[in-house]
């Protein structure tokens, strides 16, 4: 379709027209390929990946306001350049980048997406379309809580007592990755069908959420945790607050509201809860992208779907349980 650098005119894209549905509300639609604004690059997506908050976009998370419809959801690709813009300085057309869109723009789950120079980057040789389109959501996210409790990864830091709630997710499978790196001890939760695959990407001990250890976030040696790192929406402070040694610390990265209360509440007291909302680094991004591509750290794969199939991993997505990323391939 795309030989010798001619780029078609139209192409395929999923698209849906109102807040909920779900998976069946996906749509395939040929519209026109995008045209550029001097500042952008049209990638041609080889690969997308699905967080919960595309999903939750499409619940009606933004309602009344975002999205415009119909809107084409999905912001982490990887793919090659097919095109540059005037005004575009570092970027060129063939080489192989992987994107973080804007949210409320979106347009990830389609054949070719306009993407701003500023939110891509390069990906290095070896580092697959799948493996790279996982990181930008979820492993920022996972880079950015640690970064939040200190971590430093030229060695120069100090190993904490950490645990890391929901680690088979798209962000807690690359948070226990990263912490290993770092040298924390790390005590894990996942459901019992995960718990080998948690422990192979490097927690020192994972615990069965749904057991009264892992409810209780009790592991082996009783010890207290310095840092407790939150992926799940479902966790609340109130069953954090007794696991956390004297001057502990929750980061959470999917705050409920019970949670983001507590982070007001505990701003004076020792033990404290904090939320991180993300901010995209380029230069976090290019870090993670190296890690891959010296074996130091992987994107854990739920599941590949042929853009085809796109409503089924919409529905894997929706239903709560991945393990690791849920990946589109075109």
């Amino acid at each position: 379709m795309d030989t010798a650098g001619i780029k078609p005119s139209t192409m395929r894209a999923v698209q849906y027209s109102g807040y909920g549905g779900g998976a069946a509300a996906l749509k395939y639609v040929e519209i026109p390929v995008p045209s550029l604004k001097k500042e952008e690059v049209l990638i041609k997506v080889e690969a997308a990946s699905i967080n919960p908050a595309d999903c939750r976009i499409q619940k009606g998370l933004l309602r009344p306001f975002l999205p415009k419809f119909p809107f084409i959801p999905v912001t982490d690709v990887a793919g090659e350049i097919a095109e540059v813009g005037t005004e575009v300085r570092e970027l060129k057309v063939g080489d192989k980048v992987v994107s973080k869109l804007i949210f409320w723009k979106a347009g990830g789950l389609a054949e070719y997406v306009a993407a701003s120079e500023s939110v891509t980057v390069v990906r290095p040789a070896g580092v697959s379309a799948t493996d790279a389109a996982g990181l930008p959501i979820a492993g920022l996210t996972a880079l950015q809580a640690l970064k939040a409790i200190g971590t430093k990864f030229d060695g120069t830091g100090s190993a904490s007592n950490i645990l890391i709630t929901a680690a088979s997710g798209g962000i807690g499978s690359y948070a226990v990755q990263l912490a290993k790196l770092a040298n924390h001890s790390v005590t894990a939760t996942c459901g019992a069908r995960n718990l080998e695959l948690v422990e192979s990407i490097g927690a020192d001990e994972v615990l069965d959420y749904k057991t009264p250890e892992g409810a209780a976030l009790k592991n082996t040696s009783g010890k207290k945790y310095d840092y407790i790192i939150n992926t799940t929406n479902s966790g609340k402070w109130s069953a954090f607050k007794p696991s956390l040694c004297s001057h502990g610390r929750v980061v959470d990265v999917a705050p409920n509201f019970g949670n983001f209360v507590a982070s007001i509440l505990t701003l004076f007291s020792k033990k404290k809860l904090s939320t991180v909302i993300l901010s995209l680094g380029m230069q976090d991004l290019r870090f993670l992208l190296e890690l891959v591509k010296e074996g130091k750290l992987k994107t854990v794969v739920d599941s590949r779907h042929p853009f085809e199939k796109a409503a089924d991993a919409w529905e894997k997505s929706l239903s709560g349980h991945a393990t690791g990323k849920v990946i589109v391939e075109m």
